[in-house]
This record gives structure tokens, sequence and C-alpha cells, in this order.
């Protein structure tokens, strides 16, 4: 059985809270899990003791036994020295796209002609006196 650890929400409406599980893969996210390892709660300030509480010899267990975490519960585990997340690299992330590209184009381009436009009008006002 392909395992997973990861977030299970719980909580009211806008109001949310997270139970760290270990879980079928092919379980609902809210449904049926085999453990709860861990609790996050964001709703704590970044630095406050108990927004993340895992229970590290079961997480070690079932990391043992093949469980993958997910992407934030690897953050949780990179944090607490259980694992080691390799930061990720996405230099194409950062271009624009095709549509605010040209906008700053045509943006440059304005400024760049308004520009010359002041600086010819500079050029010429000395000259007529």
């Amino acid at each position: 059985m392909a395992t997973k650890i990861r977030l299970a929400r719980g909580g009211t409406k806008k109001r949310p809270f997270y139970r760290i599980v270990i879980a079928d893969v092919r379980s609902p996210r809210d449904g049926r899990f085999i453990e709860i390892v861990g609790r996050y709660n964001p709703m704590l300030p970044k630095d406050a003791d108990n927004r993340v509480e895992l229970n590290e010899e079961r997480i070690k267990h079932w990391l043992g036994h093949g469980a993958q975490p997910s992407d934030r519960v690897l953050r949780f585990l990179d944090a607490a020295g259980l694992m080691k997340r390799e930061p990720r690299n996405n230099p194409i992330k950062a271009k624009l796209g095709k549509k605010a590209q040209e906008r700053l184009d045509e943006k440059l381009a304005a400024e760049a002609e308004a520009k010359a436009a002041a600086e010819e009008a500079t050029a010429e006002a000395p000259a007529s006196e």
C-alpha cells in the first residue's frame, strides 16, 4: 500500500486547522487515514512553539516504511530536521507573460518619448531667447 504523510483539514470556515496524517494515496484529503502524527495551526503566529506539532518517532517509523511526505509536510520535516528539502529553482516563473511584457515595453517607449520631448523643449527654449 502506497502511503503519504499529508495534511487533513479541519476547523470551521475561515478558521483552518490541519492534522498531519498518514493516509493511503487513494483516500480523499479529509477522508480515511491510518494515523495522526501531528498538528498544524496556521492561525498562530509563525514564531509560536505550538504552530506545528510532530510525533517524530512515528514519522520516522512511517518514513522507514516508505511513506512520502507532501510538499507542505516536507517543509515541516525539514524545519524539524527529519528530512532534507531541496530548494526549488524555477527561473521561468519570474519572467513576465507575453501581454505583461508588451505593456511594459509600451510603457518604457512612452517614457522614452516623453523624456526626449522634454529634452527638445529645454534645448529650444534657450535658443529662442
